[in-house]
């Protein structure tokens, strides 16, 4: 309606041939800018709209366990670092409900005074001890390893794939792990060092974790679920109050190290591990 009304203002003079001229513009300046102010608005919104889609999708993406690991430092920077207390706030109170009846059923508290963790390569198992010392400790609970690399024998350089054994601590807990949660292994430790001077070995290789999801490579996995109730357990527990045993087999049961035994110090290395094992009860080698 407004343009008609400008449209339908001509100014015609006395001679009827006398070309037609407009005072007023068509469309008013004012009205183009706004237009176009609305048009570039339009497009704005589209944009940020497209935007905030595409960051949606990526940030669901990132959820995704394998996807979230491939682009872990991507995801780190996105979504920001956890502490350890974040996370057992985030994990502890549904990691709790679930540990506490196997807690409870063998008359023990929470948290308990000690933790031992052992893994045991040939059954694939990593059993889980708990107690008041180091002499009264209880088997609570045992988790299916879903990964690790190598072979039965110990760690000996960088690069060998294969998981340690022996006697050793937790160094710490890693809350930012590519793989949900860690716990680090105090890989090498003094023995460790000790035999690889005898032997000159020097790249001894590091950094080994039990850890979540199911795949590694020289480390334990043992899924995400199960490492959400370990790491709040050690976490609560406080690492220096546990140990870690990591054996190429149930040693309490039966002794077939012979094959893997090549030199001294590695019977000296399945002594020392036989003697941690032998302060825990046997079990039955079934994980839940």
């Amino acid at each position: 309606m407004v343009e008609r009304l400008f449209w339908e203002q001509e100014v015609v003079g006395s001679n009827p041939a006398a070309p037609i001229s407009y005072p007023f513009s068509p469309i008013p300046r004012d009205l183009h800018l706004t237009r176009l102010g609305l048009k570039t608005l339009r497009l704005t919104r589209r944009r940020i709209t497209i935007l905030l889609v595409v960051l949606c999708v990526c940030v669901g993406l990132l959820a995704v366990p394998p996807i979230g690991r491939l682009f872990h430092p991507l995801k780190l920077k996105l979504l920001g670092r956890y502490t350890v207390q974040q996370r057992v706030e985030q994990y502890g109170p549904q990691a709790r409900a679930r540990l506490l009846p196997a807690i409870e059923r063998v008359g023990l508290t929470y948290p308990p005074a000690k933790v031992t963790l052992v893994g045991l390569k040939q059954e694939r198992i990593l059993e889980v001890y708990m107690g008041d010392s180091t002499e009264t400790m209880r088997h609570v609970i045992s988790y299916p390893i879903l990964g690790a690399s190598g072979e039965l024998g110990p760690k000996l350089a960088e690069g060998d794939r294969q998981v340690p054994e022996g006697v050793y601590q937790a160094e710490g807990l890693n809350p930012n792990s590519r793989f949900h949660l860690s716990i680090k292994v105090d890989y090498p430790n003094t023995f460790d060092h000790e035999m690889a001077q005898a032997d000159g070995r020097t790249q001894l290789g590091g950094d080994i974790f039990i850890h979540g999801g199911s795949a590694s490579i020289g480390c334990l996995a043992i899924g995400d679920r199960a490492i959400e109730e370990v790491f709040v357990l050690l976490a609560e527990t406080g690492i220096q109050n546990v140990t870690i045993v990591i054996a190429p087999l149930d040693l309490r049961l039966l002794d077939a190290t012979e094959d893997i035994a090549e030199g001294d110090w590695r019977h000296d290395l399945y002594a020392q591990t036989r003697a941690a094992l032998n302060h825990l009860p046997q079990q039955k080698n079934t994980a839940r």
